[in-house]
């Protein structure tokens, strides 16, 4: 782990006219993304809706999860000059969008879909309520 890494990589926004972040990656997300890039190459995030798998931020190689007119970028995270979208179905941005991201790590199963779930880690979502400023 890099000794002078922010504690949150800040995705670049992706909404149009918006200039805060709106999701973050915790260190260790970060560390475990660069061993998931490894092994799959380039990577994305979709925030499930729930179901099966609980409203999990779910990772994908880049393409295997196909985004439509019904899904929202809301941010890329640049890590280490590689681009990471992070996306949410425009239905549930509509629940979620006075509030920021930040995605973790933690010990655990998650989701067969989600490509973290062989490595004993899963990927999960902390949130906290932006100001009316879009600050978080």
């Amino acid at each position: 782990m890099d000794p002078i890494a922010p504690p949150v990589l800040a995705a670049a926004p992706a909404l149009p006219g918006e200039t805060t972040s709106r999701v973050g990656l915790t260190a260790a997300a970060r560390d475990l993304l660069r061993k998931l890039k490894q092994q799959h190459g380039p990577l994305m995030f979709h925030q499930s809706g729930g179901c099966c798998d609980g409203s999990s931020p779910m990772c994908y190689p880049e393409g295997d999860f196909i985004t439509s007119e019904a899904d929202v970028l809301l941010g890329v995270f640049d890590l280490d000059g590689e681009d990471i979208g992070f996306w949410m179905s425009a239905e549930q941005f509509e629940y979620w969008k006075h509030t920021h991201l930040t995605v973790d790590v933690v010990t655990g199963r998650g989701s067969g879909f989600s490509v973290e779930a062989p490595e004993g880690k899963r990927f999960l979502i902390r949130s906290r309520l932006m100001d009316g400023a879009g600050e978080a």
